[in-house]
Parts: C-alpha cells; structure tokens; sequence
C-alpha cells in the first residue's frame, strides 16, 4: 500500500519539478522580430552575398543563383526582395554609397568644426575600415569597368557623389579666403582630390602589399597638405597598420 506521505525521493523529485517550472516560466523569451525588422535582414542578408559575388566574380559572373547560394537563400526569397538582377545591383549600390554618406556627413557635425576639420572629415570616411574594404572596393570598380553598369551607377549614386563634391567646393572655397591660397580653383582641386581617392583606391586593389589602407590614408593626407599647408602638415608614414 503507497504512503500518504511523500517519500525523501519524491520530495526531491517535486523540489527539482518546481524548480524547473520556475526556470521555465522565469526565463525570458527570445525578443520577437517584427515582420519589417525579418524582411530588412533578409534584404541585408542578399546585399552583402551580392557584395561577395562581386567581388569574387565581378558582375557577369555574379547570377541570381550565385547570390542566393552564398546567401542560402531560395532564388525565389530573392526574386521576392528584388525583381530583378539590376534592381539588386542598384540596391546594393545604394546600400554602399548611404554607408558613407552617413560616415562622412555624421564627422561634420558641430558648430565649432572648423573648414580643416570638415575636410579632414570626408578623408577619414574615404578610408575607413569600414568603407574602404577591398570586397567593397571590388564592387565599385566592378561598375566603373563595365559599360553596361555606368548608367546603373548614376542613377544610383550619382547624387550622393555630387553632394559630396559640393561639399568639398564650399570647404575649399572657405580655406582659400581664410589663408590667401592663390592659383587654386576650388571646383578643380575637389574634383583631383576625388581622382586621387579613386586612384588610391584602384592601386589598394591592384597591389594591396604596397598599397594597404592606412598607408594610402597617410598618402592621401599629404598631397592635401601640399594643397593647403597652412591648414594641413605633411603626416609622417610611419608604416603603422601595414597588416590591415
């Protein structure tokens, strides 16, 4: 006949029971993502498979199939996000340029921020880590090379590298008064600058032993310095970050 009484064992078993109903009830649940919030990942997701493919295959090479097998993703999902293989090529485009749109425009915030340090800025943000990253890089000169890409760029960026051009104009245009700088057009020199980034760039990718990000940094701050020595010295290479 079973006692009426619990038994040592029971009381444990009852103890560890409600121990592990407490835990269960206790525990917090894992924060529930928002239908938005699981279709931007998804969209994220894709763009940086695609910034993989094209770095990897350049654009001819970079299909559908290709994206959504780095993504692991269904063709389908993709198809969803995206209508087509050149409205991906144009997001990502987008997703890109915002990025450092957002960098350099967040650097020249301030009322104190004086023409040299809005300039310095937008140099920073041209090479730092997280813009300038040979996979990025790889997707930019992908659209510059191809012919059929061109038109696809502009209607993408093109606004957003105006604006920064513009940018630029007005700050050397400040410095030029403030210092007395003479046989400087300031629409001129902006646009050499942006060449010299797009030739620092090109050579990280070529020759990334020679040309490694903090070395092209140093290099680009220099020739601004040769441009603007009163606002800028001449920064000493110093090799640092060689294996970045």
């Amino acid at each position: 006949m079973r006692s009426c009484c619990w038994t040592q064992d029971e009381d444990w078993h009852q103890k560890d029971m409600n121990g592990a109903m407490t835990e269960a009830t206790t525990s917090p649940k894992p924060a529930k993502i928002s239908r938005a919030e699981a279709k931007a990942e998804r969209r994220l997701q894709l763009i940086d498979a695609t910034i993989e493919a094209i770095s990897r295959f350049g654009l001819s090479g970079t299909t559908m199939g290709v994206v959504t097998e780095i993504a692991g993703v269904s063709v389908g999902l993709a198809n969803f996000h995206f209508e087509s293989k050149e409205r991906l090529f144009e997001t990502v485009l987008k997703h890109l340029a915002a990025e450092q749109r957002a960098l350099w425009q967040s650097r020249l915030q301030g009322p104190d921020r004086s023409s040299r340090d809005l300039l310095h800025a937008i140099i920073e943000s041209r090479f730092h880590a997280a813009i300038c990253h040979r996979k990025k890089l790889a997707v930019w000169f992908a659209f510059y090379g191809d012919a059929s890409a061109r038109e696809v760029y502009r209607r993408a960026v093109g606004d957003m590298d105006d604006e920064r051009l513009e940018a630029t104009v007005t700050i050397i245009t400040e410095m030029i008064v403030d210092a007395g700088y003479t046989g400087l057009d300031p629409t001129e020199t902006a646009l050499s600058i942006e060449a010299l980034y797009d030739g620092l760039w090109l050579n990280m990718l070529l020759y990334p032993a020679e040309f490694r990000r903090p070395i092209c940094r140093t290099r680009a701050m220099n020739v601004i310095a040769a441009l603007f020595p009163k606002h800028f010295q001449t920064v000493t290479d110093d090799r640092q970050g060689q294996t970045e």
